[in-house]
């Protein structure tokens, strides 16, 4: 049999809060978020920093849903998502618009002074770890997919021609 003692403080918040705050102990706060969505537009990689990459892109989100009326309704809300260094640099390459993303990351609110001296912010996600569902094939892709396998044949018919062909003199 386990066994198992709880004891129970009965204080003032405060002063529970000093008794962790002199020990040391602080509470994390938890800032997490997973967003399933497809892209807006391409993702634009930049490099604010010599070594620092940014990749920032929209990602619009759908809820269906039925209302009071049992009427379907689709809800879009649209994200600014921000990803960092060597997610950044994978983001730049694979983030093209109407493109399925899952992107589990944390929430960030930026703060500043306008040029009328108004207090302004926005809030955006930081991309913590970005995946990419399959792209879907259409008649676009398609059409690149053989062109350039077709490119690659001609190149490769072009090698053969051009290549002289070794000729062994008979060897009896």
């Amino acid at each position: 049999m386990y066994g198992f003692c709880v004891r129970v403080m009965i204080a003032r918040p405060e002063i529970i809060e000093d008794f962790f705050l002199q020990r040391g102990h602080f509470m994390n706060q938890l800032n997490s978020l997973i967003l399933e969505g497809n892209l807006v537009k391409d993702a634009v990689l930049t490099e604010p920093a010599p070594g620092f990459k940014k990749c920032v892109f929209t990602m619009g989100v759908n809820r269906f849903y039925k209302n009071k009326n049992n009427e379907a309704v689709n809800e879009a809300s649209f994200f600014d998502v921000e990803a960092y260094n060597q997610v950044a640099e994978y983001c730049s390459k694979k983030a093209t618009k109407g493109r399925g993303v899952r992107v589990v990351g944390r929430l960030k609110q930026d703060t500043w002074k306008d040029t009328s001296g108004k207090t302004a912010s926005r809030i955006y996600v930081v991309a913590e770890h970005i995946e990419y569902k399959p792209e879907k094939k259409t008649n676009e892709n398609e059409e690149k997919a053989s062109a350039t396998a077709e490119t690659t044949e001609q190149v490769a018919v072009e090698e053969k021609q051009a290549e002289p062909v070794p000729v062994e003199e008979a060897v009896f």
